[in-house]
């Protein structure tokens, strides 16, 4: 180099040297920008399968990609090492948890953790335990609330076409949105992609049983119960309420089809004469208080002043704490109200601060406000309703047979083969619901495979397992038995009633409510009269 430099000198003198010499570094430094950097207008990669759009890293990822989330390092970890040294190369089929995984809050976040360990967890055990193929999870994030979903369902498309990848199946989907409605109806209706829902339980999500045109969303089942079933046995377990015993306290705001589906499914006719006129708010958003607080407090006051001891509650966690708390403020000469909502309040605990629980108290040692939701499952349910019961009759299967799931996921979860995972808790449901539909999916795959040639059944294949899913191929499931009806619904599936408990601050099974006002059938076969 210096060489070089001499017999520039010597050629062209100092002046036109130096000139040489820096046309020579700036060629250079573009080089190194063109190498290292994306050409301009080109998306920014985050990683493998992963691009930023709109200032968010979106797309699908197997290979040990957090997103930005620290609270799912270790579990996104442990997917890619399953992935890479168990299933490798040998005949496998992908399955997509799409979810969105660069949350706001930590109570949101710590949920997130939940739902990806769940599906972890069940990929380890059917990888171990199922007949070839084998199971790949990967991660798709679709953005805040969905928003970006259409790009990631390109790539799903993209990933179902490809016979080195063979996507056969989606799960997750954890927000009943618009957007999330449009992805599913893409993946279903248009691409021919199953689609395993999980915590997604708006009826508008849902193919109609007795369907007279075309099926909305062709592939699609779904293991929660809707927000009307999920009404009719919280009706149920409580007893027919009188119209003058309720009201309705619902959210207004657009494009939040969980919201509106809970707020029809609550507003079910009730004996006696009319209570309350349903009380109705708008929030910004899902996780944005806004000025609901100030609405909160003059609702309060208005049910203080009626014949209402029960509310039904149409709306997100985060709103759902403060309207609880305000409604405690108010100190309605000694009343006390039960306040009840769907399965989206699974969360509420995470929310709640140190100084929540007492406000609940009123000041004193018994609560005046209780805090019942409908949640997809709870660990201590089976063991509750089992304890001290001998008698063969008094141990029926559809209780025996989810117990003793739970008791496998939790041996899982104490493995120390199975991975480090970070902290994992059961009580939110959200690792059940996802375990078990991953099983379902493993399920679907396993029966689709029994009968078709090869060691990859085809996508319309695996969705054309869902309707099989009843009876002795019924799906045993940590949250409760699982038979699909032929639109892909969970039939009478149980519904856990939890409590938040102020005097103990955490949470409390009370009980079990089913959508049909009975348990299901012995056998799990689906009657021919479904809803």
């Amino acid at each position: 180099m210096r060489q070089f430099g001499n017999w520039l000198y010597n050629t062209f003198g100092a002046n036109w040297t130096r000139r040489i010499l820096t046309l020579l570094g700036l060629a250079a430094a573009g080089v190194l920008l063109y190498v290292f950097l994306p050409p301009v207008g080109e998306p920014e990669s985050c990683a493998t399968g992963v691009e930023k759009h709109d200032g968010e890293c979106v797309g699908v990822n197997g290979t040990g990609y957090a997103f930005g989330t620290p609270e799912i390092e270790k579990v996104a970890r442990a997917i890619a090492k399953e992935n890479e040294e168990f299933v490798g190369d040998k005949p496998h089929v992908t399955v997509a948890l799409m979810l969105p995984l660069k949350p706001d809050l930590a109570a949101e976040r710590k949920q997130l953790r939940s739902e990806i360990q769940g599906a972890y967890l069940a990929q380890y055990r059917a990888n171990r335990e199922e007949n070839t193929p084998l199971l790949r999870l990967v991660l798709a994030n679709p953005g805040d609330a969905y928003a970006q979903q259409r790009r990631v369902v390109d790539q799903l498309a993209d990933m179902s076409r490809d016979e080195h990848v063979n996507l056969r199946a989606v799960t997750g989907f954890n927000l009943s949105l618009d957007a999330t409605e449009k992805a599913i109806a893409r993946l279903t209706d248009e691409l021919g992609i199953p689609v395993l829902a999980g915590r997604v339980s708006a009826d508008e999500l849902a193919n109609p049983e007795k369907s007279t045109g075309d099926v909305p969303y062709p592939g699609l089942a779904r293991i929660i119960p809707t927000n009307r079933q999920q009404a009719d046995a919280l009706a149920n377990f409580h007893g027919e309420l009188r119209d003058e015993q309720t009201v309705l306290v619902r959210d207004e705001r657009p494009h939040d089809i969980y919201n509106d589906s809970l707020a029809k499914a609550f507003g079910r006719d009730e004996k006696g004469p009319p209570g309350p006129k349903d009380q109705t708010f708008q929030s910004p958003s899902i996780t944005g208080p806004g000025d609901t607080g100030n609405d909160f407090t003059l609702i309060a006051q208005n049910i203080c002043q009626s014949t209402a001891r029960y509310v039904y509650f149409a709306g997100r966690p985060v709103h759902l704490r403060l309207f609880a708390l305000k409604l405690a403020d108010v100190q309605c000469r000694g009343k006390k109200y039960t306040i009840i909502s769907g399965s989206g309040a699974a969360t509420l605990e995470r929310y709640m601060k140190p100084d929540d629980w007492a406000r609940l108290r009123g000041g004193g040692k018994e609560p005046v406000i209780a805090v019942q939701y409908a949640a997809p499952g709870h660990p201590a349910a089976w063991d509750r309703l089992l304890s001290g019961k001998k008698d063969p009759k008094d141990r029926p299967a559809y209780f025996t047979e989810p117990q003793e799931e739970l008791n496998k996921l939790r041996a899982l979860i104490g493995k120390g083969s199975a991975g480090e995972i970070g902290p994992t808790s059961l009580d939110d449901s959200r690792t059940m619901l996802v375990y078990d539909g991953v099983r379902t999916v493993a399920k679907a795959v396993l029966l689709a495979n029994a009968q078709t040639e090869g060691t990859v059944p085809p996508l319309g294949r695996v969705s054309d397992m869902w309707r099989r899913l009843e009876a002795v191929n019924r799906v045993r499931g940590t949250s409760g038995w699982i038979c699909l009806t032929n639109a892909g619904n969970a039939y009478d599936k149980p519904v856990a009633v939890v409590e938040l408990e102020p005097r103990t601050e955490k949470l409390r099974f009370v009980g079990i409510g089913w959508p049909e006002g009975r348990h299901q059938p012995e056998d799990c076969r689906v009657p021919s009269d479904t809803r």
